[in-house]
């Protein structure tokens, strides 16, 4: 009875202290279940299931040297006009297809003006006439003054047939003679046809070549009581054969009005009363307007 009752008062502090400790078992268990749970239990993973979002992380800046960095940024700085602008080569290109592109313009222009200006069928020209000739065969070279008008039909803007109408006039000094006849006065008409050719024609100007042929009429009166002219050395009044070469050159005024210049050979066979038909080489020009018209 005695033994029971010390065994009774051994086994209530040890029942006391095995329960203290289950407790604490437990309490350890609840908190950390993952530790307390065994890895062969733990759930396979799923493969369908959506994947975690990745959190962005933050580069880490690269560490450079100060000076690496003041060199590319100059790098930088001296490289960004070479993409706004053009280097030296580009400039010179560009420049000179722009003053190519304003030579075609002007060339297109130009050639308009051309071609407006010399495409019309008809020419009118006038004007005042100058020659120097000899009135007689012994007689000194004069001048005489004088007009012209003529009219020219274009087949092409470069070629024509013109008619051409001229008259001179002049008071001829032939020294002393028995008929007190010192300067008596005469004139000369001519009616010539030919060909015109432009040898060039530009904007502002125009080189051409006339060849005329045809007739011409002498007044060689030594006065007005009809006296003869060969008496005092003239040639013999009458209509005989003339010629003309002529290099017409226009200065535009407009596309249908030009300033003319047009020095000219004048040939003449007028006739001699003792000597017969003579050939008279005679220089001189003529400085008039040049009308044009109609369209071909």
């Amino acid at each position: 009875m005695q033994c029971s009752k010390s065994l009774g008062y051994l086994a209530y502090p040890l029942l006391t202290f095995f329960l203290v400790a289950a407790l604490s078992m437990q309490a350890q268990t609840t908190a950390n279940p993952q530790q307390s749970a065994p890895p062969a239990q733990s759930p396979a993973p799923d493969t369908e299931a959506q994947p975690t979002p990745l959190q962005p992380t933050q580069p880490t800046p690269l560490t450079r040297d100060p000076l690496s960095q003041a060199q590319q940024q100059q790098g930088n700085s001296s490289s960004q006009p070479q993409v706004n602008y053009p280097n030296e080569q580009e400039r010179i290109r560009l420049a000179r297809e722009a003053q190519e592109r304003v030579r075609a313009r002007r060339a297109a222009r130009t050639a308009a003006e051309i071609k407006d200006t010399y495409s019309h069928k008809y020419e009118i020209y006038f004007g005042y006439t100058y020659l120097r000739m000899r009135p007689g065969h012994f007689l000194q070279h004069g001048n005489e003054l004088g007009w012209e008008a003529g009219l020219t039909r274009f087949f092409t803007p470069k070629f024509g047939v013109s008619a051409d109408l001229r008259g001179y006039y002049k008071s001829v000094y032939v020294g002393d003679n028995p008929y007190s006849l010192n300067q008596p006065f005469i004139s000369n008409y001519s009616a010539m046809v030919g060909p015109q050719y432009f040898v060039r024609q530009r904007k502002n100007y125009a080189v051409g070549f006339q060849v005329l042929a045809g007739v011409s009429h002498n007044l060689f009166d030594a006065d007005s009581s009809g006296h003869p002219g060969y008496l005092v050395g003239l040639y013999d009044n009458g209509t005989s054969f003339a010629a003309s070469a002529v290099m017409p050159v226009d200065f535009n005024l407009g596309p249908g009005l030009a300033f003319r210049v047009a020095p000219d050979y004048y040939l003449t066979t007028w006739a001699d009363h003792s000597r017969g038909t003579e050939l008279q080489h005679n220089l001189g020009f003529m400085l008039g307007l040049n009308y044009r018209f109609g369209r071909q």
